[in-house]
């Protein structure tokens, strides 16, 4: 059974394709992972799917509810906790949940006790009464899950839901969101471009570039995919010693970039020597070298021959050319 079925979902913005003709599906009580740089298209696809934004075409069901023709069915079957904080900062942690349900028209002991296990859920009981403006970023964080499961909606949509944590607070909140698919059996869609977030969390995970869908599996099918080891080296010149291993015939696949090679092999232990020989032989000195299994960053290079640290920098500049044609 489907929680969301897409077909074909085009977004433009005055000729701007942010969204190019998606497709896909997501089983109920998925944890399904939409992983790309910001700029994307990953928040203008959630921005449909919740009927925040209309599609320019295509269609989408979420919940059996079609976007288009029922929205109140969408919104009503929803949650969302958007990248940017939505809490009122001068309300306290229970008054902002509180309020939430109130907009829902809970019954009033059913919301009081619902709010009660959300907070105790996300360890944040004893703190209900403390203003929110004294809250870390990740108790917002977990306040914004809690105060979205409230109506309990069957799809929870989470807008890159650590973006500026720190690591450990970052781990935290993915033991949450693991238990709350877990036990409570919700449909979880996140946006990340956190390689380790989608590979600890999603169930499946969607690559999305440039507005369109460039792969979609598990992140061990995905990984799999390549079906090779990875070495990544620094050297004092890049671009020779590149040409270089283009020109060997067990090499798979290279690629230069972020100021480093990466190199797709079977077996790389066995040709380390080969190569460090190499770089020698042609006056190429190495500063770093290493091997491992791929992981869901050589997914991203092996589909778009870059990584997504390359197109994290270009898309910065690509979201200020999108804020300007929105606004006109």
């Amino acid at each position: 059974m489907f929680a969301i079925k897409v077909e074909n979902l085009t977004k433009k913005f005055n000729g701007f394709v942010a969204v190019d003709n998606v497709s896909f599906s997501i089983e109920s009580g998925e944890i399904f992972g939409l992983l790309g740089p910001n700029g994307a298209g990953k928040t203008t696809t959630i921005s449909m799917l919740a009927t925040i934004l209309k599609p320019t075409s295509g269609s989408a069901f979420v919940n059996n509810f079609d976007i288009l023709t029922n929205e109140d069915g969408v919104r009503k079957s929803i949650g969302i906790v958007f990248q940017d904080q939505s809490l009122d900062e001068e309300l306290t942690a229970y008054e902002n949940m509180d309020f939430h349900g109130r907009l829902y028209r809970i019954p009033k002991n059913i919301r009081q006790k619902r709010i009660t296990e959300l907070l105790n859920l996300v360890e944040l009981e004893e703190r209900k009464d403390d203003l929110v403006k004294k809250f870390s970023g990740g108790m917002r964080r977990r306040l914004e899950i809690a105060r979205g499961l409230l109506h309990e909606p069957k799809v929870l949509f989470l807008d890159e839901p650590t973006l500026g944590l720190d690591p450990q607070t970052r781990n935290h909140l993915w033991r949450y969101i693991g238990r709350l698919n877990k036990e409570k059996g919700i449909t979880i869609i996140l946006t990340t471009h956190y390689m380790e977030e989608a590979e600890k969390l999603c169930d499946r995970v969607a690559i999305i570039d440039n507005g369109k869908i460039i792969a979609l599996d598990t992140p061990e099918n995905l990984k799999e995919e390549i079906g090779v080891d990875v070495i990544t080296m620094e050297s004092a010149n890049n671009d020779k010693l590149y040409l270089k291993l283009k020109e060997l015939s067990w090499v798979k696949r290279v690629e230069s970039h972020d100021g480093f090679i990466t190199i797709n092999l079977q077996n790389a232990e066995k040709y380390i020597a080969e190569i460090v020989n190499l770089s020698s032989l042609n006056g190429i000195a190495i500063n770093s070298i290493s091997i491992h299994k791929p992981t869901l960053e050589d997914v991203f290079l092996n589909f778009t021959g870059r990584t997504i640290r390359e197109e994290e920098a270009g898309s910065k500049d690509n979201m200020r050319m999108r804020r300007k044609m929105w606004r006109r």
